[in-house]
């Protein structure tokens, strides 16, 4: 037998098959048509007919599924009308239409009270900002809602007809008590958007249903196979890393960089808000998670490979190697001379600063190409630490990272992770956890395993571990001094 696990990303879907004894089977991608708006919206509709897709092409010519798990990114939703319509395109969380909403809701609820409820600081990119926005400029729409899902809460209603959102993605809305576990009235009322629109909070991983008869039979899947409630996709990363301790935080290291430690209650969470630092539910209870984030991550190496050396990565292509693998083959060893602020799409934790741009500091006639690029890695390195340093005014302390995606193929760009933040740090590679993740969360909850932990001993496979030397620490952090000047500097500078 065998569990799907899905992943529904801001650019495409994906859905990896594992046999239920943690062998990858199959796996099938597909690349979103039809982002519009500066890939500031998502068509819901695309969506659900690529997530068929990979979920037909992954399923196919495998042993018999027996249970499917998703998983996605947050606050973006679908709004849906009586015959499942959506009624407009998804506003994703890089679009700032909605910070006037954002701050009418914060003077009606309080900003301090919408903290303690909903265990983030207030800022447009939440889900409630965008409803808002949708009843007041869009109401000829918003006045056909029956349902408003957020996107694995979609493809699990699409899927299964059960309306469920799971406790991690709901508290992405902004209008969601973390700490009773249900929706707060209180901030719905001051939004004025009707409570009924919003799915049955659960816990993440939660059994809710079957695949509808029709759409199995369309897709070719057995009867009654079982769907798990979605999650966010940091929580499945954690998940499929198998990671449950609070002393080991999860480095996502993809397109963008995201830093996920668990804890218990933090000792100061008014310190963390204030930070931009949520406070999300985990899997496991009494503990939780937060996002220590940046915008970019992978997608700087992206950028320096297309726009300044494309006609290298052209040739390199040719000969049929991995372009990044060649740079980090000839950059050199030793610490850049250079220091690059990594805001090319604006900052987000600790400043949210959707203004913030990037900076290139130390360029000489002496700078090569690949300098920059590895200063590129040095600065999502130096802005990992910035968080890890902010989250640890709460009480929060990272003592060891587990780095999985494409950034985590790097070698030489996780020793600079683990030099900069002077903690040993686990290399996964490019697996892929967060499709992983889901596929645990369905099978314990289905009863195939135990528990996560019984889960995480069938599908997780050590890694290498990389350990911090104590000479290139100290010269890191001596740019380090440096690099925490920066961003006020551009502040004063740009504005």
């Amino acid at each position: 037998m065998a569990i799907a696990g899905i992943d529904i990303g801001t650019t495409g879907c994906k859905c990896t098959v594992y046999s239920t004894d943690g062998r990858q089977l199959n796996e099938a991608y597909i690349e979103y048509e039809g982002v519009s708006s500066e890939g500031r919206e998502l068509d819901p509709a695309v969506v659900w007919e690529d997530v068929r897709k990979v979920l037909y092409t992954a399923a196919r010519d495998t042993e018999p599924l027996e249970a499917i798990g998703v998983t996605s990114f947050g606050e973006a939703f679908a709004m849906l009308d009586e015959e499942d319509r959506p009624l407009s395109n998804s506003i994703l969380y890089t679009d700032t239409r909605a910070e006037e909403m954002c701050s009418i809701l914060k003077e009606r609820a309080g900003r301090e009270r919408i903290m303690d409820i909903a265990g983030v600081n207030p800022t447009s990119n939440f889900s409630i900002s965008n409803i808002m926005w949708l009843k007041n400029h869009r109401p000829e729409k918003y006045n056909k809602a029956r349902k408003i899902l957020l996107y694995a809460s979609y493809v699990v209603y699409m899927l299964t007809g059960e309306e469920v959102i799971d406790y991690s993605l709901a508290c992405r809305t902004m209008a969601f008590d973390r700490n009773r576990l249900e929706w707060s009235r209180e901030i719905l009322d001051a939004a004025e958007v009707d409570i009924a629109l919003m799915p049955k909070p659960v816990p993440s991983g939660a059994l809710v249903g079957t695949v509808r008869k029709e759409l199995a039979r369309e897709l070719g899947l057995p009867e009654n196979v079982r769907v798990s409630a979605g999650c966010h996709d940091q929580i499945a990363a954690a998940v499929g890393t198998g990671t449950f301790t609070t002393d080991t935080a999860i480095n996502g290291a993809g397109t963008v960089e995201c830093i996920t430690p668990i804890f218990t209650e933090p000792e100061n969470p008014r310190t963390m808000l204030e930070g931009n630092y949520c406070i999300v539910p985990y899997v496991i209870p009494g503990t939780f998670v937060t996002y220590a984030y940046q915008n970019t991550g992978g997608a700087l190496l992206k950028w320096y490979r297309d726009q300044l050396a494309a006609a290298e990565a052209k040739i390199i292509k040719e000969s049929g190697r991995s372009v990044y693998d060649v740079f980090n083959e000839t950059m050199g060893e030793g610490i850049s001379d250079l220091l690059i602020l990594p805001y090319f799409a604006g900052a987000a934790t600790p400043y949210m600063d959707n203004n913030a741009t990037g900076a290139i500091l130390g360029l000489t006639l002496e700078t090569k190409s690949l300098d920059i690029y590895k200063a590129l890695m040095e600065g999502v390195a130096f802005e990992d630490l910035n968080n890890v340093q902010n989250i640890a005014k709460a009480g929060i302390t990272v003592e060891r990272l587990i780095s999985c995606g494409g950034g985590a193929r790097s070698a030489y760009w996780t020793q600079i992770k683990a030099d900069v933040l002077n903690i040993p740090v686990e290399s996964l590679g490019s697996v892929q956890a967060g499709t992983m993740g889901s596929v645990m969360l369905a099978g314990t909850a289905c009863g195939i395993y135990g528990s996560l932990e019984e889960a995480a001993k069938v599908f997780v496979k050590p890694g290498k571990v990389f350990t911090p030397d104590a000479s290139r620490h100290a010269s890191y952090m001596e740019k380090f001094a440096k690099y925490r000047r920066i961003y006020n500097a551009m502040q004063e500078i740009m504005r």
